[in-house]
């Protein structure tokens, strides 16, 4: 039986992962070996905005280590990523080369959405999550720098938000302030609870969270407890609280003896037990599961995906078009105009496979920019496609690359225009992925025009290639002047993209 041996690093706020894997035939990852490094990058990133050259030598010196570690399992391959402490800093470039030179490892740094969606896939490696998610439950996630939680109602998540609050983003922001020993708590509670009152009162529902799925670092250790004697199944949220609530009293030595910690001078555990406190109290689910999984284990469960060695249940696809959904109802743009638009779309887009070279990622973002490109029109009638621009790309889907995300916004931000984007209009984008908005733009534009009076005129479309002529038949009981016309108006740029004439054909309903 063949064994594939993984590697993943992860460089976090407060500390650098290396967690070794072995992925086998027999579609299991299984972990051997887990280093953890000590290196305290959100102090400068969090206070100065750079990260100072004593960091990037402790950082590069831990890396060595890693790579000494790494070819002692004599690992097939490995993957590196960098968190929001490299993201947010303005010599990360530079750090980054200082790392290939003298560790000769690569580091990609993820986006916040990238990121969060790596711990996702972990989670939804076990079969209690799909359970718990179909009962409603919020899925937390805590970094040094920021925070992630998603809702999920019905088996679906129905938004993602990042908030900029972090137990070492916290610290930092504290540490500036004179006279804090006897309010440390207080003013730590009252930082988390400006961002908590906004986000309860846009996001959160008051009476469907059944469930709060919880990574981070400390709460494994918080939960720890609990397992001993219930197994790493939920507990109830109330007696998490009483437990905190007690700690939020003690020094932070003291919690650190409790919590078998080997720093009992960590300046973090004060952050953390109130931040995990007061997200508890507010989020008011019955129960709490920390799975003790991390984003190192997001990783290897990524890559095993990827490279065909396992197969995950969970519809992560689903999951990003039910957030677009949500995202849509929000600013009131999603009806059934744009259910046909998303129908019409994705009809063609299946009918052109032979032709545009796209795959199953683009017609996901395809679908994306069908069910988005009318959430504009809450903000401004007359500049609805700019405004859904600035909507989607300010937007999380946890799932969808930032690149990603530029390119469902300009698809439809052109879906609008009459001339099509070429490589020199979409700043921020590569040719390749400019070439995609183009050709996602055609399809849309083609849907879009033949619903154009908002009444779903057609009972049945479907679309089929022959040669370089594109039919597209139609069953329709009312008159389609008005949608024969627009369509003809955007027939030009569509055949100009794929040299594929498109006509439509149209069978009257009696």
């Amino acid at each position: 039986m063949k064994i594939t041996t993984f590697a993943t690093i992860y460089i976090g706020s407060y500390e650098v992962g290396l967690k070794v894997f072995e992925i086998s035939e027999s579609r299991k990852i299984r972990p051997v070996d887990y280093v953890r490094s000590h290196v305290g990058l959100g102090k400068d990133a969090y206070s100065k905005g750079v990260i100072g050259y004593e960091l990037v030598e402790d950082l590069c010196e831990a890396l060595r280590e890693f790579r000494t570690i790494m070819d002692g399992y004599k690992v097939d391959a490995y993957k590196a990523y960098a968190g929001n402490a490299i993201r947010s800093v303005g010599n990360g470039a530079f750090i980054l080369d200082q790392i290939r030179i003298r560790t000769k490892i690569d580091v990609t740094v993820l986006s916040n959405s990238e990121q969060r969606f790596l711990g996702y896939q972990a989670l939804a490696a076990f079969s209690e999550f799909n359970k718990m998610i179909q009962k409603g439950a919020a899925v937390l996630d805590v970094g040094g720098g920021s925070m992630q939680i998603t809702l999920f109602r019905e088996g679906k998540a129905v938004t993602t938000q990042h908030i900029e609050v972090g137990i070492m983003r916290i610290r930092e922001k504290l540490s500036q302030i004179e006279n804090l020993a006897s309010h440390y708590e207080t003013q730590i509670q009252e930082l988390i609870d400006k961002e908590l009152e906004i986000f309860k009162r846009l996001y959160l529902p008051k009476d469907n969270i059944k469930y709060v799925i919880a990574m981070g670092d400390y709460i494994g250790e918080m939960v720890k407890g609990f397992s001993k004697k219930e197994g790493n199944g939920p507990i109830e949220t109330e007696r998490f609280l009483k437990l905190l609530k007690k700690w939020s009293k003690k020094s932070p030595e003291e919690i650190a003896l409790e919590l078998n910690l080997t720093n009992e001078h960590d300046t973090l555990i004060m952050p953390s037990v109130v931040l995990y406190k007061r997200l508890a109290e507010e989020l008011n689910a019955r129960y709490i599961w920390v799975p003790g999984v991390s984003i190192n284990d997001g990783i290897a469960c990524d890559y095993a995906e990827k490279h065909n060695l396992v197969s995950f249940k969970h519809d992560f696809s689903e999951d990003i078009l039910a957030a677009a959904r949500s995202l849509a109802e929000r600013y009131q743009g999603f009806s059934a105009h744009t259910e046909a638009v998303l129908s019409i779309s994705t009809t063609i887009f299946d009918a052109m496979k032979k032709v545009h070279g796209m795959g199953g990622r683009e017609r996901l973002l395809l679908q994306l920019a069908a069910i988005l490109h009318d959430c504009g029109r809450y903000i401004s009638l007359v500049n609805q496609a700019e405004c859904s621009y600035q909507i989607i790309k300010a937007s999380e889907i946890i799932g969808v690359t930032q690149t990603e995300r530029e390119i469902v916004a300009n698809t439809v931000k052109y879906n609008s225009r009459a001339a099509l984007p070429d490589s020199g209009d979409i700043s921020g984008l590569d040719g390749d992925s400019s070439m995609t908005v183009a050709k996602l733009t055609a399809i849309l534009k083609i849907a879009n025009a033949m619903d154009r009076s908002h009444k779903q005129k057609f009972k049945s479309v479907k679309a089929s290639l022959r040669e370089r002529e594109l039919l597209i038949t139609v069953e329709s009981v009312e008159s389609i002047v008005l949608e024969k016309g627009l369509f003809s108006a955007y027939a030009d740029s569509f055949e100009e993209v794929f040299c594929v004439n498109p006509k439509i054909r149209e069978k009257r309903v009696l």
